[in-house]
């Protein structure tokens, strides 16, 4: 890019914005917000839109109808009043009818992730603000046409990731700001989650995990639509909950920013047994060839000379952890042995437990929060990412999890599966921010508002 066009660019982006904002109040006590897709991270989600005192769900899409009837239920129990509903007929295009109800401010977007990029530019264009679940786009250019549709509109974006809320996460955030680990050097993170009988079950409404080797179209909830991606695709598929919070204790793009990114897969066996075993020899899925490895390992560069290791791994029997480590001059923490080591403080070369660290610096959020978040979805995260949403648009403040953020986390995707492809070849990560990772200030939940 020239750098006339880089200052044009700049100066449209400001002036989009300016435009946005000024278009509302500075402040607003209440929002108006509409929901695309109802399935169960939808539902999930809804709820906590709905125990808030602040917030209005004024609209509701999905096309399938079981789905659509549950989240209207969940509404109705709420004691809140019946939102406008689109996709009942199954018009795969109902959701841009409900970007044209009046007065919408938001839309939190929990659909299919190939449906994310296009639903999310549509709602920018509308200038609604999206609210996006993991993850942004699907090919390398959906990550740029989704951005520069943000810099253009001004249209607030965030990430749903809420991975960056987990409470220990919060708190180790607290203590590498405070410099307890020295300079940080390297630090590891992934997703490492069983998902067998999430991508395969029976097809029964009322069974949406396990109980059968069904996918596509004979299967039910996510087995719809997330298991064909293993099928036709090898890399890293779920980045975000893994580099979220690395990219977070690290200051990318506030300071730093990802420069080189390579990626190996392992065989596929897992699904192909977990299909059989299931289904039996001769069933179909039991007869496909899977393309996802079972275990994909995805290593970046950063400009300040850290590395950051990710482990995709969904296909194998193993309990849930996401595999974190953050290694500095001074000493760690990981989250698999729930340990810290701090040099002068620690015994030598042994672990302490974590809780001692994390009562001490437990982050102000969760000190002010933890009871509005109990119950909350996956232990109180949920909570947070829709408050940190709601809250930063109401104020009219920045996003802590930007547009630049939600493309570079997400882009791990296509540039693991570029870079698998080419005998993983090492490839340079694109700069999004186009240089302004070098004057961006860190926003990342430093005070407790969200």
């Amino acid at each position: 890019m020239q750098r006339r066009d880089w200052l044009r660019n700049g100066s449209l982006a400001a002036l989009a914005a300016a435009s946005f904002h000024g278009a509302r109040a500075a402040a607003r006590p209440r929002l108006r917000l509409g929901m695309i897709g109802t399935g169960m991270r939808g539902q999930v989600l809804l709820r906590e839109l709905l125990r808030r005192d602040d917030v209005d769900v004024v609209a509701l899409c999905d096309i399938e109808p079981f789905m659509l009837k549950r989240a209207l239920d969940q509404v109705g129990k709420a004691g809140k009043p019946g939102p406008q509903t689109f996709g009942e007929g199954g018009d795969p295009q109902a959701w841009r009818r409900l970007l044209e109800v009046e007065g919408l401010d938001g839309v939190i977007i929990a659909t299919p992730w190939e449906w994310h990029a296009p639903m999310a530019i549509a709602a920018m264009q509308a200038r609604v603000a999206v609210g996006c679940e993991v993850v942004a786009g699907i090919t390398l250019q959906d990550h740029w046409d989704v951005l520069r549709t943000q810099q253009r509109s001004g249209t607030p974006y965030m990430l749903l990731e809420n991975v960056c809320y987990r409470r220990d996460v919060m708190a180790v955030l607290q203590m590498v700001r405070a410099g307890l680990f020295g300079e940080l050097v390297h630090l590891q993170g992934g997703y490492q989650h069983d998902l067998r009988a999430v991508k395969f079950n029976s097809g029964d409404p009322a069974r949406p995990y396990g109980g059968g080797a069904e996918f596509g179209a004979k299967g039910w909830s996510e087995a719809r639509w997330r298991t064909e991606h293993s099928v036709r695709r090898n890399g890293e598929l779920y980045p975000s909950h893994g580099i979220g919070p690395c990219a977070m204790f690290t200051n990318i793009h506030r300071g730093n920013r990802f420069t080189r990114i390579n990626s190996f897969a392992t065989k596929a066996r897992g699904l192909h047994e977990y299909a059989e075993a299931q289904g039996g020899k001769q069933h179909p899925s039991a007869q496909l060839k899977f393309s996802l490895g079972d275990v994909v390992t995805t290593t970046l560069a950063c400009e300040n000379g850290e590395t950051i290791l990710l482990q995709h791994d969904t296909s194998l029997p193993r309990p849930y952890s996401l595999g974190f480590r953050v290694q500095g001059t001074h000493g760690l923490w990981m989250d698999v042995n729930h340990s810290v080591h701090v040099e002068g403080i620690s015994p030598p070369h042994q672990w302490e437990p974590f809780e001692k660290y994390g009562d001490k610096f437990d982050h102000p959020l969760w000190k002010k929060y933890a009871a509005a978040a109990e119950g909350a979805g996956h232990g109180g995260m949920d909570f947070f990412v829709i408050h940190a949403f709601v809250e930063a648009l109401k104020a009219d403040a920045p996003m802590p999890i930007d547009i630049y953020d939600a493309v570079a986390w997400s882009a791990i995707t296509p540039l693991s599966e570029q870079s698998i492809a080419e005998d993983n070849k090492t490839l340079p990560f694109p700069d999004f921010t186009e240089g302004r990772w070098k004057t961006r200030k860190p926003i990342f939940a430093f005070d407790d508002r969200y």
